[in-house]
């Protein structure tokens, strides 16, 4: 089996997971990020406004933002990296490619910290995507300028012990469910 249709079978796997999860969540599910997070105030950060089953962090980027600047992701061409909109509890919102909110006034900002949404992740700080390649682009350019945070955001049952990589895939730093942070070994 190539490593696309791997990836394939994975996703499939994965946004299955995710939906179970998803449709049985407890309230709080942010709690273990807010936890994290909290040992970073005022470090610029970007998260993400969730689409579809993809676990909540608008809880922790709004506690976040009462100590700095908090963006959000912004999709401005295929193949190309993310850009970073400041966002702000209230602020006014558009709807941007994919289906995801961004902020209707975009003031650019360069994150420190990422809240990476994701498929599926493995203990190792592995994660697997949408398949757009958005997030590894990201980090790649970020990590190449300076220290950079990379943070997945997901259900512990988004988990995969053989998740496909490939090398241009970018590992994360911790893995934050909301039952456990993981800080893969380096």
């Amino acid at each position: 089996m190539s490593l696309e249709a791997q990836k394939a079978a994975a996703r499939k796997a994965g946004f299955a997971r995710r939906k179970a999860a998803f449709d049985g969540q407890a309230p709080g599910a942010a709690g273990k990020l807010s936890e994290l997070l909290a040992g970073h105030r005022g470090v610029p950060l970007a998260g993400y406004m969730p689409i579809r089953t993809e676990i909540d962090p608008v809880p922790a980027m709004e506690e976040a933002a009462a100590h700095g600047p908090v963006a959000v992701p912004v999709i401005e061409a295929a193949g190309q990296p993310l850009s970073f909109a400041r966002w702000e509890p209230g602020a006014p919102m558009i709807d941007g490619p994919f289906g995801a909110r961004i902020p209707a006034k975009l003031d650019w900002i360069t994150p420190e910290i990422l809240i990476v949404p994701l498929v599926a992740f493995s203990r190792a700080g592995g994660r697997l995507g949408y398949g757009g390649g958005f997030y590894d682009r990201t980090l790649e350019g970020l990590r190449a300028r300076g220290p950079v945070l990379a943070l997945g955001f997901a259900f512990s049952a988004q988990e995969d012990a053989g998740l496909p990589l490939e090398p241009t895939d970018q590992p994360l730093d911790a893995i934050v469910t909301e039952a456990e942070i993981l800080t893969p070994p380096r």
